[in-house]
Formats: structure tokens, C-alpha cells, sequence
């Protein structure tokens, strides 16, 4: 063999490339580094946590029976019995629990509610509810909520939603649970009071009130004065959920109302007109006159409605209202006021401020139009403008010879 001479090709003609000789070093590196990990201690420890974990368990056994309602309902109560004693010194042991609370919430709605096509069975929704209503599970979640987290917040609302409306052999359960508990609604109705409770709060809240025997509740109890302050608190989300409530107390259950508004006439409607009715908050304007019409033209309330319409301090605040300057409260204001003057047995003191604003009123209606063309409205508008045009005022309105001063409109 000659100086500088090679050893022969065992592949002649062919070259490695560079790279490739990186990439099976790189390979042969990340094999060593790989058989180094996974004979690692921590390595190991790692893969018996998540082996072990509830979720990994469900991906690789898919096949595993799921738990019955009862058995969910059960560990449920268990979570938030613990949860509520304070037993659990350790934050560690404490967030186990909360996570596994929060899974147990999720199951129990995916029961109530069905899992993506899948629709709830019957019967397995009738075992939930059975058990819930057992013992104070509903209790517990009401005074627990505040330690749940956001989505958790979310579910639980649903929940007790669902429950509400859930029979158990053609009876709703619920009803008997909160009839010898309605105290959980001094809870729920004062969740207004925290930001970030309110909407959960309110949500079970609204449902809760489709059983009678707690509408009647609340509506006796001192907290409906407290709805005419929730309803103008400054966050918007917070009001308008309470506004929501309002409207369901005051129109659901039509005997029940009348019954409340014929017993608490005066209070109620001075608050409703000097904290709603003229509040400075447009939405909050909006919404009650549209509630009062609600509630005038219910036919349970047709005592009350007459009573309402023969107070000229009401026909007032109805004209002033008539002058707003957003149509929709206008329009809405138009279908109570249109009461007043439809009534046949006006008051001397209605008539004679209808005729002391006769020319106003009829300049007003002369204008007064639908964005779009409603016949039923039209209708009652020229109802409205005949009536006025007929009225003739009393000789004496008000013992002084003078008729009532004019609104301007």
C-alpha cells in the first residue's frame, strides 16, 4: 500500500451524507437520553401519578361502568360536608377535594342535561333528583357556592335549575323540599348584595319561584322592598338580573299577585313610581313601564288596575313619561296611560288634568306614530284622542274652583 492511499469503499460510489451521520448521532444521543429518563426515579414516580389519575383512567378504560346518580349524589354531599366544616386544615387536600367537587357538578349535569347528542334518561334523572332532595344537598351547595370556582358557579346553577322542573312519579319534589326550607331564599335573594355570587344566586333564585309556595314567600317577606334597590345597583349585569327576578315575581303566579298587590297597594306602588318609574336610568324606566303594563292589564289585577288609574299623583308620572325622549318608553307608557282615559269612572280630578292638557295631548297623539305600521295601535290611539276630545271638565275640581295644573306634554 502506497503513502496517502485509502482503505477500500465497502459501498463504492456512494457517499454518506453529512447530515445523515448528524441525524443518527443525534438519534443514537436522544435513545441514550430517553433510556436515562425513563430510568429515572422521578421519571417513574411521575408515570404511577398520572396512571392513577381519574381522568387518565377514563381515557384507558373507557369500558368502566359510570357511577349511578345516587352514588355521585352521595360523594357530593360528602365533598361539600367536609368542604363546609372546615375539617381539611391542608390547602393540598382542600383543592383535591374542590377539583373532585368540581367533576362531581359536572356529572351530575351531564345526568340532568345528556352529553352531546345523547339525551338524559328519565329514570336516571328521577334517581338524582330523588336522592338530592333526601337530605340538605341543596343546602350544602347553596352555602358552598362561594368556594366554588367560576365554571363550577356555572354548573351548580344549572343544576338546581334542572332540579326545579325534574318529577319524580308526576310529582315535582322540589316543591316539598323548599316549602319546610325557604329560608335557603333569604340566602339566594341577598346574593345581590355580592357581585360575584349575584348571577348564580339569581339564576336558582328565578327558578326557584316557579314553585308557588315560595313566590308567596317572598313576596311576604321584607325583602321584596329590597328588589327596588338591587334593581338600580350600578353594575348593569347585576340589575338587570334582578329586574328579571322582579318581573317573575310580580307575574307568574296571577293569584298569588293579586293577592299581594291588593294587601300592599300603597307601599309597593309609591316605591314603584318614585324609584323605578322616574328613576334617572333609562333601562330602568324601560323595564318598569313595561312590568306595570304587565301587570295592569292582567285581568287577576283588574282591581288593582282601577284603583291605579284613578290617582292623578299616577296619571302624573305617566304624562311625564309620555314626554320621554326614547320612543320606546313613550309607546309603552301610551298602552297604561290609554287606562286612564279608557276608565268609566273617572275621578273628577283625572278628568278636569285631562281637559286642562287637552290641547297638548291631542297636538301629542297628532304625531305620535309606530316606526312600523301596527293596526291594533292606530285603533287605540284614535280611541284615546276621541275620548279627550269628549271629556268636559267638572265644575269644582278640587274645592278651589281651579283646575289641576297643567302638565306639560
Amino acid at each position: 500500500m502506497q503513502a496517502g492511499s485509502h482503505s477500500p469503499d465497502p459501498n463504492p460510489g456512494k457517499e454518506m451524507p453529512v447530515a445523515a451521520v448528524k441525524n443518527n448521532n443525534n438519534n443514537n444521543n436522544n435513545n441514550m437520553a430517553m433510556k436515562k429518563t425513563n430510568s429515572s426515579p422521578n421519571f417513574k414516580k411521575f408515570v404511577n401519578k398520572v396512571l392513577r389519575s381519574s381522568s387518565m383512567k377514563n381515557i384507558l378504560f373507557k369500558s368502566k361502568k359510570s357511577r349511578l346518580p345516587v352514588e355521585v349524589v352521595r360523594q357530593t354531599r360528602a365533598l361539600l360536608l367536609g368542604l363546609n366544616s372546615g375539617a381539611d386544615s391542608s390547602k393540598s387536600k382542600r383543592d383535591d377535594k374542590l377539583e373532585q367537587l368540581d367533576a362531581n357538578i359536572r356529572e351530575l349535569k351531564s345526568i340532568l342535561y345528556g352529553v352531546d347528542e345523547s339525551e338524559p334518561i328519565p329514570e336516571l334523572c328521577a334517581q338524582l333528583t330523588r336522592e338530592f332532595f333526601k337530605e340538605d344537598t341543596l343546602r350544602l351547595l347553596i352555602v358552598c357556592l362561594p368556594d366554588l370556582n367560576f365554571e363550577a358557579r356555572k354548573d351548580a346553577t344549572r343544576v338546581v335549575a334542572n332540579l326545579q322542573r325534574q318529577p319524580v312519579q308526576s310529582k315535582l319534589i322540589a316543591s316539598d323540599y323548599l316549602e319546610a326550607n325557604l329560608d335557603l331564599m333569604d340566602k339566594l335573594i341577598t346574593g345581590y348584595e355580592d357581585p360575584s355570587l349575584a348571577l348564580h344566586y339569581g339564576g336558582m333564585l328565578r327558578e326557584c319561584i316557579r314553585h308557588q309556595v315560595v313566590a308567596r314567600y317572598v313576596l311576604k317577606s321584607e325583602h321584596m322592598k329590597k328588589f327596588f334597590d338591587y334593581i338600580q345597583l350600578p353594575n348593569f349585569d347585576v340589575a338587570s338580573d334582578a329586574a328579571a327576578t322582579f318581573k317573575e315575581l310580580m307575574t307568574r303566579h296571577k293569584s298569588t299577585v293579586a293577592e299581594f298587590l291588593t294587601e300592599n297597594y300603597s307601599w309597593f306602588f309609591a316605591d314603584f313610581n318614585a324609584k323605578l318609574l322616574e328613576s334617572p336610568n333609562y333601562m330602568t324606566r324601560r323595564h318598569a313601564i313595561k312590568l306595570l303594563g304587565d301587570i295592569l292589564l292582567d285581568r287577576s289585577n283588574s282591581g288593582v288596575m282601577i284603583r291605579y288609574v284613578s290617582s292623578k299623583l299616577n296619571l302624573r308620572v305617566l304624562m311625564n313619561l309620555l314626554r320621554a325622549s326614547q320612543k320606546s318608553i313613550q309607546i309603552d307608557a301610551f298602552h297604561v296611560f290609554k287606562l286612564f282615559v279608557a276608565n268609566q269612572n273617572k275621578p273628577s280630578d283625572i278628568i278636569n288634568i285631562l281637559c286642562a292638557n287637552r290641547s297638548k295631548l291631542l297636538r301629542f297623539f297628532d304625531g305620535f306614530n309606530m316606526d312600523k305600521e301596527d293596526e291594533m295601535f292606530e285603533a287605540d290611539k284614535a280611541q284615546v284622542i276621541h275620548e279627550i276630545e269628549e271629556l268636559q271638565a267638572t265644575t269644582t275640581p278640587n274645592g278651589s274652583g281651579e283646575l289641576f295644573k297643567p302638565i306639560p306634554v
